[in-house]
């Protein structure tokens, strides 16, 4: 349950980062990821530091060492998070909101079938049923969009990519995110070199300095938060688990004005259903694994 908790935590603190963007102007998109960047990898570091976890980069670091080729996944592993940070920031003020939204309702039904093919996960019956409701929803969400734009593709089959390659490399824990964060300082640096008036914006307004040193610890929590959930649960549990994430977006674009029509609830009518299942599959296991644990006394007395 710990797990579950995590990402819905996460999900709820992304939620906060794309509000968070609004109040940031007039920094740009690409401004806004170099610095998250720039901040997150100190506060990663304190992190590990804090929770005795910086073994866990010593160990990536002897096995770089041992297997220089595998700097290459690293990169690659970097690379595909910094692309999905970028884009986070810049579609919102780039008309590309809604592309990316669409994305993460496709992502959790990408991440259910990498959990089934991939690494032969087995959904519960109630987790097959939120799967196919959720899908409903999607479904809808296309057929209305016309037309899926790049971005959504990036969201729904990037994730997972990079998902599922730390899984393999053993990198998915806070060590192998402190790697990806400090393998992207040199794109953060070289944009914020190429935007010299942000230093120049930052050194006259203290309380936008204030801001954006909340959006970049915000932005590492949720990440540490959704990376470490990913090892405490399935893929399939974890991708389903991941339509939070857009529900609390469409809850920050009614915060900011903006108001859902027809067609877009029998979008999300669909996913909100489907959260109602995965909640009551939840409390259903954690009952049932309450009910074994307070068995087992009985057995053990009964065997003796």
């Amino acid at each position: 349950m710990l797990g579950v908790f995590a990402a819905v935590l996460a999900c709820a603190l992304f939620g906060v980062l794309f509000f968070y963007g609004t109040l940031l102007a007039p920094l740009a998109g690409e401004e806004l990821f170099a610095w998250r960047i720039l901040i997150s990898v100190p506060a990663l570091a304190l992190l590990l530091r804090v929770t005795g976890e910086s073994t866990l980069v010593r160990a990536v670091w002897r096995r770089l060492l041992a297997r220089p080729s595998m700097g290459l996944l690293l990169l690659a592993s970097a690379g595909f998070l910094g692309v999905q940070l970028w884009l986070f920031t810049w579609a919102p003020l780039h008309v590309h909101a809604l592309d990316v939204s669409l994305g993460y309702f496709l992502l959790p039904l990408v991440m259910i079938c990498v959990g089934r093919f991939v690494f032969n996960e087995r959904l519960s019956p109630l987790q097959r049923v939120a799967a196919g409701v959720a899908a409903l929803g999607v479904a809808h969400a296309f057929i209305a969009s016309e037309q899926a734009a790049w971005p959504t593709f990036l969201v729904a089959f990037g994730y997972p990519f990079y998902f599922s390659l730390r899984k393999k490399l053993g990198t998915n824990h806070l060590g192998g995110l402190f790697f990806d964060m400090v393998l992207m300082l040199p794109a953060a640096l070289f944009i914020i070199a190429q935007h010299p008036q942000t230093l120049d914006v930052l050194a006259t307004t203290p309380s936008l300095v204030g801001l954006v040193l909340g959006f970049g610890l915000t932005g590492i929590a949720a990440l540490a938060l959704f990376l470490w959930s990913t090892r405490a649960m399935s893929i399939g549990l974890f991708g389903l688990l991941t339509y939070f994430e857009p529900v609390f977006l469409v809850l920050v674009a009614l915060i900011l004005g903006e108001r859902l029509t027809t067609s877009d609830l029998y979008t999300y009518g669909p996913i909100w259903v489907a959260i109602g299942i995965l909640v009551v599959d939840g409390v259903r296991t954690l009952l049932h694994h309450h009910r074994t644990r307070l068995a087992r006394p009985e057995t053990g007395g009964a065997a003796r």
